[in-house]
């Protein structure tokens, strides 16, 4: 990929979450999920925060290895038991998005060599869990809801995981800084 194409691409992404993080929309998609697989599969994909979540995962999956989903599977389904039976942490909405940031700045320094994957899988792991308890504290419990959340995650996860392989570690470390701003942004944006 040339370097004036990467730097179209980079700027272009940018500018998009620029522009989505200067909106009035709150940060993320929470209220009732209980609209079936559409509404299941629309929904991680409508709250900036869930969004930027998944694509940290793919670039977390991309860098660090396949083995990583295992931790992003067991902290999504602990979070969404969790939520479903009624927990809740205080403060969740504002953790998730720091989430976002926790992750990003983790991969960032695994890239960097400064810290090792195990930390990694933990940290995603951790945030997933915070963002799944979030849908578990909304869903009415339907499975075909479920089944859709889990297909356009997937889908989100993959997508971003391809695309951050075919750029150099420094790009994707850029990605992943910029992620984590991002993540920072929305925690305070509510402020």
């Amino acid at each position: 990929m040339t370097s004036k194409l990467t730097r179209s691409l980079l700027t272009s992404t940018a500018a998009g979450l620029g522009l989505s993080l200067l909106s009035v929309l709150p940060a993320g998609a929470h209220g009732t999920a209980d609209h079936g697989v559409l509404g299941g599969a629309l929904h991680p994909l409508l709250g900036l925060d869930h969004l930027l979540m998944l694509v940290a995962v793919g670039l977390c999956a991309a860098q660090a290895g396949r083995q990583l989903l295992i931790y992003a599977l067991a902290g999504a389904l602990i979070g969404s038991v969790f939520g479903s039976f009624g927990g809740q942490l205080p403060g969740a909405e504002v953790l998730a998005a720091l989430a976002v940031s926790a992750v990003a700045t983790v991969l960032v320094l695994v890239l960097r060599g400064s810290c090792g994957r195990q930390v990694l899988a933990l940290t995603v792991a951790g945030g997933l869990g915070l963002h799944a308890m979030l849908h578990g504290l909304e869903s009415s419990g339907t499975s075909l809801w479920w089944a859709g959340a889990l297909l356009s995650s997937v889908a989100v996860v993959g997508t971003s995981a391809w695309l951050s392989q075919r750029f150099e570690r420094s790009q994707v470390s850029l990605g992943a800084g910029l992620l984590a701003l991002a993540g920072g942004l929305l925690a305070i944006a509510p402020l």
